[in-house]
């Protein structure tokens, strides 16, 4: 697979990787053995990043087009992440919220479609 493709299923920052992996291609063997034994450059960069925006997202418990909204465009440390979440800014506090209500809203609907699906099927069973 190519070197993007791998960073990405690793969740890792490609341009903070070394240059030997950036320019190889990774064989399935190859990206198996970097998630069972992960070099020490790897789990550096997990520890400390810079983290690709999806990871800074997850870390922030917001959106990545909240991030964007916020500002934030590029890749994060993990001091970074840290600080931002000691400072909690008011865009950041909004987009936790946000994302936090769409889950609820999403978990609402999920519980009325299995109720609904519930109803049908004693329905169907009582030969209606």
């Amino acid at each position: 697979m190519k070197p993007f493709t791998a960073a990405k299923k690793l969740g890792i920052h490609l341009p903070a990787t070394p240059a030997e992996f950036q320019e190889t291609p990774v064989t399935r063997e190859a990206f198996q053995a970097l998630v069972d034994s992960p070099p020490e450059w790897l789990v550096e960069l997990r520890r400390t990043g810079p983290h690709p925006r999806p990871e800074v997202a997850r870390k922030l418990g917001v959106t990545i087009s909240g991030l964007a909204r916020g500002g934030v465009e590029d890749a994060l440390t993990t001091d970074e992440i840290h600080a931002l979440l000691e400072e909690m800014p008011y865009w950041l506090s909004q987009e936790r919220f946000n994302l936090a209500a769409v889950r609820d809203e999403e978990l609402r609907v999920k519980q009325r479609d299995a109720d609904r699906a519930a109803k049908r099927a004693a329905e169907a069973a009582e030969g209606r």
